[in-house]
């Protein structure tokens, strides 16, 4: 399964909905919190090309974008074989 990194905020309910859906698929995921630390946000901005929103999603090296992306890429049926999820 290819690794996954989600940058959130405590209170943000698009976090928890993008948290929601990776979990029901079974996929375990690194969460960077970057409420308290500006140097993770500035990573964070950095490494998805200027986007200062979260949840910020990456897919190994792949940047997926927000929540509202990655439930568009589920519907498209992209998610799961990028996340090296065997079809059922």
């Amino acid at each position: 399964m290819t690794a996954v990194e989600i940058y959130t905020t405590t209170i943000c309910p698009y976090c928890v909905r993008a948290k929601a859906l990776l979990k029901k698929k079974g996929v375990a995921y690194r969460e960077i919190n970057v409420e308290m630390d500006e140097s993770l946000r500035d990573a964070m901005v950095a490494r998805s090309g200027g986007r200062r929103t979260v949840p910020q999603i990456f897919v190994g090296d792949r940047h997926v974008g927000g929540c509202d992306e990655l439930y568009a890429l589920d519907r498209q049926g992209g998610l799961d074989p990028l996340l090296g999820l065997a079809e059922k």
